[in-house]
């Protein structure tokens, strides 16, 4: 990448923020696309799509908290053994494409089925603890290995499962996607010791994209139009981990 590149990838990185986090997203799967399309370095993209998503799930974990769509009872048990497993995903480097490409699909039927029934919100039933618990420490390994908060993978689980309305799975998500990217981070930096400098400078887009999306996602945009948005974010995820290795 060129230095006359770095304002439009910044730009590129500010519209995924203010999309994802409109969802309770943070980003990261978007980051690494548009990062990889300015040809940065494979070593620098998932620190710095990790650090990044750590800014906006903050912006956005305080945003939809303060206007009172989360919920701890239904957090915690996601995110018990989810933390110390994006930890280990975050360390390791593996080979994963066959398995990223069928992540990517589950994405896209996810994304389907909001496109064709945006208009439900009905929680019906409580996750049971071991469900809750199994799958956060699946949801935390992925999010280690991808490089992603694991928030693109624990919404539409929590929606599809009808275990949470649409702005409380935003809002689990965006402290789930926090704890797992800061834990992956560090594991990560551990394996590497390496934090690319170009990190700092896009922290100040993805915070002005983050804020608004944010924002508008948690006070402003009905849930049908937060399902639509969580869609099209979906499909975004489900093509970079299809067609990257």
């Amino acid at each position: 990448m060129t230095p006359e590149q770095l304002p439009f990838l910044a730009l590129g990185l500010l519209l995924v923020a203010f999309l994802y986090s409109s969802v309770g997203h943070a980003g990261a799967s978007g980051y690494i696309a548009v990062m990889s399309m300015f040809n940065l370095a494979p070593a620098a993209i998932k620190p710095t799509a990790l650090l990044l998503n750590i800014l906006v799930a903050s912006v956005g974990a305080w945003q939809f908290w303060r206007a009172g769509h989360f919920s701890w009872r239904l957090f915690w048990p996601f995110a018990l053994l989810s933390i110390p497993l994006a930890f280990v995903g975050g360390w390791l480097n593996l080979p994963a494409h066959a398995f990223k490409v069928t992540v990517g699909l589950v994405l896209w039927f996810s994304a389907i089925r909001f496109l064709l029934h945006p208009s439900t919100d009905e929680a019906l039933r409580e996750p049971s603890r071991p469900a809750a618990l199994s799958m956060g420490a699946g949801l935390g390994l992925l999010s280690g290995l991808t490089g992603t908060g694991g928030g693109i993978f624990l919404t539409p689980l929590l929606l599809l499962m009808r275990w949470a309305q649409t702005r409380t799975a935003a809002a689990v998500s965006a402290l789930f996607i926090l704890v797992n990217s800061a834990s992956g981070l560090l594991g990560n930096l551990t394996s590497t010791r390496q934090m690319p400098q170009v990190a700092f400078t896009l922290a100040v887009a993805v915070l002005i994209g983050g804020s608004a999306g944010s924002y508008f996602g948690s006070q402003r945009f009905p849930h049908t139009v937060i399902k639509r948005l969580l869609a099209v974010v979906l499909l975004i995820a489900g093509a970079k981990l299809i067609f990257t290795s």
